[in-house]
């Protein structure tokens, strides 16, 4: 099974990733993950994306599609992949579909955890740190002395990337280069959509499901 995982900044796709990849035997493969392993790895594509990294800019499209493609060639992904964070745009898209008719494989589903902006902003900007990293939510999560982590009493920070303007700009960006991509994979007939508003655990037996029964049609 070929899955891709869409969906906003803060959906919960990294959790549903971690809880798929122990229901099914395919690999979880993150854009963050992928580029960093290109870096490590000393890549002549990974070389030319920590470049860019190093710079503080962003890594562009031409690269970051050379490395998805050559990470997906691999012999851990011959049973199958689980994409988060690949593809990010419609030009990213039409390189894979064109790879993967290329490579005789095809694409199962993509699974778009839904979630309204509001409920985003609300989820990300409640989070707090912890100096050893342990993580709070203020609704959520909250520790029993507020503002101090319950187990070394460092201070509870919120990260630059959780404030609300932040996290309002990513979404911002989500809209206008991702979002298409709902329609592009809706018009395949691929879209699968799900409610992520509601408890993780619910989102994973919902999607675990569906992905179930697509498994089971394939091998018909």
């Amino acid at each position: 099974m070929n899955l891709i995982l869409l969906g906003p900044p803060g959906a919960g796709k990294g959790t549903q990733a971690v809880r798929l990849v122990q229901d099914f035997p395919i690999a979880s493969i993150s854009t963050g993950d992928m580029l960093r392993a290109a870096v490590s790895e000393g890549t002549p594509l990974g070389l030319k994306a920590k470049s860019f990294m190093d710079a503080g800019g962003l890594v562009p499209d031409d690269v970051i599609i050379g490395v998805a493609l050559e990470r997906l060639r691999a012999d851990d992904v011959r049973d199958g992949f689980l994409l988060d964070g690949f593809p990010r745009t419609v030009g990213q898209a039409d390189a894979l579909e064109q790879d993967m008719e290329e490579t005789g494989r095809k694409m199962t589903a993509v699974l778009l955890i839904e979630v309204e902006d509001e409920e985003i902003v609300r989820r990300v900007s409640g989070r707090r740190v912890s100096k050893s990293g342990r993580t709070y939510h203020v609704e959520f999560d909250a520790p029993k002395h507020e503002g101090r982590c319950d187990i070394d009493g460092s201070p509870l920070i919120q990260r630059e990337d959780d404030k609300p303007e932040v996290v309002r700009e990513r979404l911002s960006v989500y809209h206008e280069q991702t979002m298409p991509l709902i329609e592009y994979y809706d018009e395949r007939g691929l879209l699968r959509r799900f409610d992520g508003s509601r408890s993780p655990t619910e989102v994973h037996d919902h999607i675990r499901a569906t992905v179930a029964t697509l498994r089971l049609e394939d091998a018909l």
